[in-house]
């Protein structure tokens, strides 16, 4: 009898362990590997979020040609791009190098109304950057290092939602640096 009662046991703690998992799951683990997208493999998550398995972090002052767009991480410039809200494009080396960080960088598609973009500076953390960026399939995409979501516009609820799981430097690989000190200037070398 006590043997039974174990197996019975033994068998209820392997199924809770089972089954609670997915009963709290809040949708962010990844489902299925879908294949190259923008020329590198990625997973896609349930809500729509692209992980990207980035390989070389070491700095660069050369160019570097991303697989993705916007890029998600890799080589980059020594100078990382200060946090805030930019109005012209920044170079993509010194906003990567923020993003190895733990900088959230929103970017949008220029023709996104005034009040969009407001809307998306109210959603920006002290710890990101914000900044239109044409070379994007989707009006506004948010990014961190090695993570990404493409929107058709903005979707507040979204937005945080990326933030509140990725926004605190969890994917960087120096998630206690900053954005803060770095340099403000555009992609043409402008200063900002």
């Amino acid at each position: 009898m006590r043997v039974a009662l174990a197996v019975v046991l033994a068998v209820l703690v392997v199924a809770g362990a089972a089954t609670v998992p997915m009963l709290l799951r809040d949708g962010s683990g990844p489902v299925a590997l879908m294949g190259p997208a923008n020329g590198a493999d990625s997973t896609s998550t349930d809500r729509g979020v692209r992980e990207y398995d980035v390989g070389d972090k070491s700095h660069t002052s050369d160019e570097v040609d991303y697989p993705q767009s916007p890029p998600v991480g890799g080589q980059h410039d020594p100078e990382w791009e200060e946090c805030g809200v930019y109005e012209r494009p920044l170079r993509e080396e010194n906003v990567v190098h923020a993003l190895e960080h733990g900088t959230v960088w929103i970017t949008y598609q220029s023709n996104l109304s005034g009040v969009d973009v407001a809307a998306l500076a109210d959603i920006l953390p002290d710890e990101g950057i914000l900044s239109p960026y044409d070379d994007q399939d989707a009006p506004v995409v948010i990014t961190v290092w090695g993570r990404q979501l493409s929107l058709d516009g903005v979707n507040a609820d979204r937005l945080n939602g990326f933030v509140d799981d990725f926004g605190h430097g969890e994917t960087a690989p120096e998630p206690m640096a900053s954005c803060h000190g770095g340099v403000e200037e555009y992609d043409d070398g402008e200063p900002a």
